[in-house]
This record gives C-alpha cells, structure tokens and sequence, in this order.
C-alpha cells in the first residue's frame, strides 16, 4: 500500500477519457500512489490495455467503462455503476474531449460547433456535476471532501484563431469548476482546473508527425521541450490526495513556463 504525503490508497477516481494521453497520465499519478482507478472511455481494447498498466503501477483496483460522455444518460448511469462496483467518488477528471477541426471561423459548420460540445462542454458538465452529486451525498451523511478536476487549455488565456468551439468549451468548464469551487467549499469538496500548454499525445499524431510538432515547438518553450502524458503524474496524485485539501478554484498551468515567456 502506498504512503506519503500523496498517498491515494483508498480513494476512488473517474477519469474520462481515461484510456490514453491526459487522462492516462493523470490516472497513472493516481495508481502509483495506491489509488483506485474507474477508466471512461469508448475503446474497449484501449482500455484494456491502460487498465493492466495501472494495475501494474500499483492502483488497488481498476475497472474500464465503456462510456460515452457526449450523452447525459450515460454518465449518470455510469457513476451509478461506479458506486455499485467501488462504493464511493473521491476524485472526477473531466479530460475527455476531440481535436478542433478547422483554421478560420467562416469555415467552421454550425452542426460542427454543436456536436463539439456534446463531449467538451456539455459533457465534462454533466460529469463534475453528477460526481458533485455523489461527494456531496458522501458528506452530507458524515465524510466530508471530495476533488473535482477538469481539463483545461492555455486557450483559457490566448485567442487560437479558428479553435472557438474548442476554446469556448475550455473557458466554459474553467468557469464551472470557479462556481463549484465556491459553492461546493462549506461541504469541503474542492474544484481546480488543470490547463496543458503542448503534450504530444496520440491525438496529435503519432511517430514522425509527432516527432516534427516536437522539433517546431519546443525552441518556443522556456523547459525546452514539450509536455508529455507523464507530466501529469505527479498533479494527477496530489489533487486526488488530501495534500490539496486546502487547494480550490485554482488554474493549474503544466506548460513548461510557456504562458510566462518574457
């Protein structure tokens, strides 16, 4: 069993889109540190795979969903699931979310920015808010606390021409997880967002492709290199873990210094 100071044995997680890249990293933090690990995503044999990973890190126990968060339903079935099988929410990462597509606002379809946010906003909403349900049940009858985590974006502080229906849905969640930090804080439950600066991940491309967006970008960052599914290990753990009990309605920059460039 894990201890320390980030010990997260005994705490449960819900990680969505938690299969790969982000969502891997932070649910790997997690496992190494003794904690339990529910995976959501859509590809099974993915998920399979992560699962004997975090297994192999050390989780107490992981189970893989296949849950498709672009629909209400589904994610209030599938924490119901989730306490039937661990009997309790510690932690919710609301990481799942797709690529921007186009370059300029006039070329964007209108059905495009709709469908986008069934899974990037409407989705990590229907997510903090149904794991909020739970926590708060939880310490109602007696337990207080509780760690809601969404997955933000330096588009939170810059304009990417073209990325609006990605940007939008960033800043819209960075919003929520500031309104949840302050209502949900008497009952101890905590709400921070986690803002990436570049992490090459298979979204991104793989093999030569992600190699040449390695080499362009990383002369840009003050670490000189770029992020890494890795990276987010070590803020996966401490916000799963009651090392940042105190710590709520924060934005988390994991960008190698870029967003503090001179």
């Amino acid at each position: 069993m894990a201890k320390g100071l980030f010990d997260c044995s005994g705490k449960v997680t819900v990680v969505t889109g938690g299969n790969g890249g982000i969502g891997f990293g932070f649910a790997m933090g997690i496992a190494k540190m003794g904690g339990d690990v529910a995976i959501w995503a859509r590809n099974a044999e993915k998920s399979a795979r992560a699962k004997a990973e975090l297994e192999a890190a050390g989780a107490g126990k992981v189970i893989a969903y296949q849950v498709d968060v672009s629909v209400e339903e589904n994610i209030v079935n599938g924490f119901e699931t989730v306490m039937e099988d661990f009997g309790r929410v510690d932690c919710v990462f609301a990481n799942s979310g797709t690529s921007p597509r186009y370059n300029s606002v006039f070329d964007m379809p209108t059905e495009h920015w709709y469908e986008f946010q069934k899974t990037a906003l409407h989705g990590a909403f229907f997510t903090l808010r149904e794991g909020a349900r739970h926590m708060k049940a939880r310490a109602e009858a007696g337990e207080r606390g509780g760690s809601l985590v969404a997955c933000g974006s330096l588009s939170l502080f810059q304009g990417l021409a073209g990325k609006m229906e990605y940007a939008a849905s960033k800043c819209a969640v960075a919003a929520t997880i500031r309104c949840l930090a302050i209502e949900l804080a008497p009952l101890a439950i905590r709400a921070n967002i986690v803002a990436p600066g570049l992490i090459i991940t298979p979204m991104m491309g793989e093999g030569e492709q992600a190699r040449q967006v390695e080499a362009y970008f990383a002369p840009t960052i003050p670490m000189q290199r770029t992020g890494f599914p890795s990276d987010f290990e070590g803020i996966g753990a401490y916000l799963c873990s009651d090392a940042s009990s105190f710590m709520t309605g924060e934005t988390i920059t994991i960008d190698g210094g870029y967003m503090v460039r001179p």
